[in-house]
């Protein structure tokens, strides 16, 4: 058996046992600052031989430039093809002979990078995390080749209804904010998109100053706090690109219909919502999981599926971004139903907002968002990607531990404020793909196409 095939084989046997026993507490994260000042955050598990790590900067596909939308999922998709004096089969032949995953996306808020390997290969794995960040080199083989793949992804997601949903409503919903615009951007912006935009990229959105990192499994506080002025500190002091200005949805009922010749339409309805730093939020966080956030425990499901049959899901959830808060929904049903379908999810919320929940379902909800979290625990990546979104909302690093405490503490009177401020089915943006019978388009830019 070659080294190649083994690496891989002992990565994928430990993977298979990452399920971490016992619950993440706060005491067992720590906050590791190296001696040139950069900080992680790090759950030491020494059980099993493996290393994980997260790491985002702030400011993602959003501001990429209109006409150039999709540059930083280019360079997502690109930054590990080559650094150094190592091209991209040369790099991607390291990674593949110690078994190291290693890979970046671009959010619309966010730039993150991932980080799997054994712990043999720490130090091996940091540095070539680190030359993908500060040193990558964007040759045009890959570059054009990578492009290529994204090219026909963009080509096929044109026929595909609910991308054609998605991308749609935060059309309708944002105008000409830039959360308007496809992380992925559009055939012709993607194209737009040059290797000097790439470099520049790399250069000016990732820095030291707008990074948090989160680390989890058989490593220590010294090894890691080493490793991180070498993997990161020549990254730059500051990022240049500046915060996306902050916003809100469209505020009036409007429906646009995407016209296609399918059986069955995809549809997707939302609007004003809640920030992840708001007071209120665990309470939107309770609400939504009664309205349409329980699968077969919430109401729409209840009121659409079970009762008439009109679906085979419908879903809603909250979607805080940094700019805005949003609460989203959707479902898919033969053309006859969407309108009967839409009537009732605008029914329901309004009934919500008018009359509250149950004290059952209260207590439902509250059982299930607490019982069922530690289920996002369960690797050592899972953990990491927490840990990093708890650093890039602001929250201690006592959150873990009290979590189930906010979440106990909404009250009735909580939901009931929270469901005046945010249900209302008269400003309701709705999307349908398809060919919807007995439904009319309505609202500002609300064309049927």
């Amino acid at each position: 058996m070659s080294r190649y095939v083994f690496s891989r084989s002992l990565l994928v046997a430990f993977g298979l046992l990452l399920i971490v026993i016992a619950p993440v507490r706060a005491a067992d994260i720590t906050e590791v600052v190296s001696p040139g000042g950069i900080k992680a955050w790090l759950v030491e598990e020494r059980s099993i031989p493996i290393v994980s790590m997260k790491v985002a900067w702030q400011g993602g596909a959003s501001l990429d430039p209109k006409e150039k939308a999709g540059l930083a999922h280019l360079a997502a998709s690109t930054m590990d093809e080559g650094s150094g004096d190592l091209d991209s089969i040369a790099f991607q032949e390291r990674l593949s002979d110690l078994a190291i995953q290693l890979k970046f996306n671009a959010g619309k808020d966010t730039f993150s990078g991932t980080l799997k390997t054994l712990s043999a290969n720490t130090k091996e794995a940091f540095r070539l995390f680190g030359m993908a960040i500060t040193d990558p080199r964007f040759d045009e083989e890959p570059v054009e080749r990578i492009r290529a793949q994204i090219l026909t992804s963009l080509n096929q997601k044109l026929s595909n209804p609910n991308s054609l949903a998605g991308r749609a409503w935060f059309r309708l919903a944002f105008g000409d904010h830039p959360y308007s615009q496809p992380s992925e951007g559009t055939i012709e912006t993607m194209s737009a998109v040059t290797i000097p935009d790439l470099a520049d990229f790399a250069k000016g959105r990732l820095a030291k100053d707008n990074m948090v990192i989160g680390v989890v499994g058989d490593i220590g506080k010294e090894e890691l706090a080493s490793l991180l002025d070498k993997t990161f500190g020549e990254l730059p002091d500051k990022a240049t690109a500046p915060a996306v200005p902050d916003t809100e949805p469209l505020q009036e009922a409007a429906v646009k219909i995407i016209d296609q010749n399918i059986p069955q339409s995809a549809v997707i309805f939302g609007g004003q919502g809640i920030k992840r730093d708001d007071p209120d939020y665990y309470a939107a966080y309770v609400l939504n999981y009664v309205l349409g956030g329980g699968s077969f425990e919430s109401r729409l499901t209840d009121e659409i599926r079970e009762k008439r049959g009109l679906v085979y899901s419908v879903y809603s959830y909250l979607l805080p971004l940094d700019a805005v808060g949003l609460h989203m929904g959707g479902f898919g049903t033969n053309n006859a139903s969407v309108g009967e379908a839409l009537d009732l999810v605008a029914e329901e919320v309004a009934r919500v907002r008018d009359t509250g929940i149950t004290d059952e379902e209260l207590s439902a909800a509250k059982t299930y968002l607490n019982g069922s979290f530690p289920l996002s625990l369960s690797s050592n990546a899972s953990i990491a990607g927490i840990m990093v979104a708890m650093q890039m909302n602001d929250l201690p690093i006592e959150y873990l531990d009290q979590r189930a405490n906010l979440i106990n503490a909404v009250t009735q009177e909580d939901i009931g404020r929270v469901a005046q401020r945010l249900l209302d089915p008269e400003k309701m943006i709705v999307v349908v793909v398809g060919k919807p019978e007995k439904l009319e388009a309505k609202g500002a830019g609300a064309e049927k196409l």
